[in-house]
Order: C-alpha cells, then sequence, then structure tokens
C-alpha cells in the first residue's frame, strides 16, 4: 500500500513538470469599436393623465372620511358626466392620517389632533381640446388637488420603429468614419442594444375646490414631445 502511495506521488510530481515545460498558450483577443446612434421622433400629444384628487381635514377621522368620500363622488360624478369613461378612471390613493393643529402666528401645538384623508384617481383624458374644460368642471365639483398632467401619444410604435432604424443608420454612419480615420476595417456586430427615451412634459398645481369655478377655462398647452431612441453598437476589427 505504502509503495503505491509513492507511486502516485512520483506521477503527480511528473505531470507538474510536464505542464511547467509545456508551451503557453496565449488567449486570442478580438478587436473591437463600439459607437452610439441616436434617433428622434418628434410627435404632438393626443392623450393626456391627470392625478385628480380630494383633500379633507376635520377633528375626527370618521368626519374627515364621510367629508372626503361625498366630495369624491362629486367628483367622480363630474367626470363620467363630462364623458370620461368609467375604464379610464382609476383610484390610486387612499389615506387617512392623524397630524396635530398649530397655531399659525406662534408655531406652537394648539393641543388639538385632527385627521387628514387623501382619495386621488388616475384619469385618462383622450380628447386633449376639453382638458381645460375637464379642469374647471372637476375643480368646481370639488376636487382640490391637481398632482400632475402627464401628456403621451396614444400609437407611437411607427415612430419608434423609424427612430430606432435612424439610430442603427447614425451608429453604422459614426463606425465608419472612425474606421476610415484609424485606418482599420469593420468586421461583424459583436453586440447590440437599444433604450426608448420618452418624455413626459407635465403641468403642476393644485385647485382649490369647495364651488367657485375658475373664470376662464384653464389654459393647457401640449406643445410637442421628443421621443430618443438610443443604439450601443460594437462592431469587430478586422
Amino acid at each position: 500500500m505504502k509503495t503505491k502511495s509513492i507511486f502516485v506521488a512520483v506521477l503527480a510530481v511528473f505531470a507538474l513538470v510536464l505542464s511547467a515545460c509545456a508551451p503557453a498558450v496565449s488567449g486570442s483577443t478580438s478587436r473591437t469599436l463600439s459607437v452610439a446612434g441616436t434617433g428622434q421622433a418628434f410627435l404632438v400629444p393626443d392623450i393626456a393623465y391627470i392625478y385628480l384628487g380630494v383633500h379633507t381635514e376635520m377633528p375626527s377621522a370618521s368626519e374627515a372620511v364621510t367629508a372626503n368620500n361625498a366630495q369624491t363622488e362629486k367628483m367622480i360624478a363630474a367626470l363620467t358626466d363630462f364623458g370620461i369613461d368609467a375604464k379610464d378612471i382609476r383610484t390610486t390613493n387612499f389615506s387617512i392620517y392623524p397630524f396635530d393643529k398649530y397655531d399659525p402666528l406662534t408655531g406652537t401645538p394648539t393641543g388639538e389632533k385632527y385627521y387628514s384623508v387623501d382619495n386621488t384617481v388616475y384619469v385618462t383624458v383622450r380628447d386633449l381640446g376639453t382638458l381645460g374644460d375637464l379642469l374647471d368642471t372637476v375643480v368646481s365639483a370639488g376636487a382640490n388637488t391637481v398632482n400632475s398632467i402627464q401628456f403621451d401619444v396614444a400609437n407611437k410604435d411607427a415612430a419608434l420603429k423609424q427612430a430606432r432604424a435612424d439610430a442603427i443608420t447614425d451608429a453604422k454612419a459614426k463606425a465608419d468614419e472612425l474606421s476610415a480615420t484609424a485606418g482599420v476595417q469593420l468586421g461583424e456586430i459583436q453586440s447590440l442594444s437599444f433604450l426608448d427615451s420618452q418624455p413626459f412634459p407635465a403641468f403642476e398645481g393644485k385647485g382649490g375646490g369647495g364651488g367657485d369655478a375658475a373664470a376662464a377655462t384653464v389654459p393647457i398647452q401640449p406643445g410637442q414631445l421628443t421621443f430618443t431612441v438610443t443604439v450601443n453598437v460594437t462592431y469587430e476589427i478586422k
């Protein structure tokens, strides 16, 4: 048994010596060129998303909830009466939390405990021509918070497809320019990735609900949206 162990040890040492004497194999590394290309689509918005809500403060939680429910129901009724489909109205937040009242002059606590209730709905507006009138209507109906208005384009697939194609063309032009300047030739594409950037210009504001209608329609300017596509391409260098 001892002789067998010595024999195995000798073989291991011999194999180690052979591996040390063998020529080193250098790893093959390929040269690459990475470029970024961009393409853009300029579109006029035809849809908007709005967060509308009712904020209520009362001395008790039950009073605050009751008042908030009544005011929110009026706001939602105003939305549906205006022509907003029920599927385009979705509750996104309902919260109740207590807070201490403070003297507005001294900033000291008054010892009174109040409760705040918020109910927020997410509304999709598919006719931007009525957006200003819609805001007037819901504010008059009791909405007293407007967290944001985000503009979008309902069908932008074709425009984004063209922007991606333009981004590829831009990347190839840059790669051709760089390779020609460096005196090398481009090979096959090694990797390709892209990112769509879709900005949403937002109108921020708050309205005071309760019954006083605005003197005129809220001015809303959707403007133009710029959708940017960025592609990252890596080419092999011959």
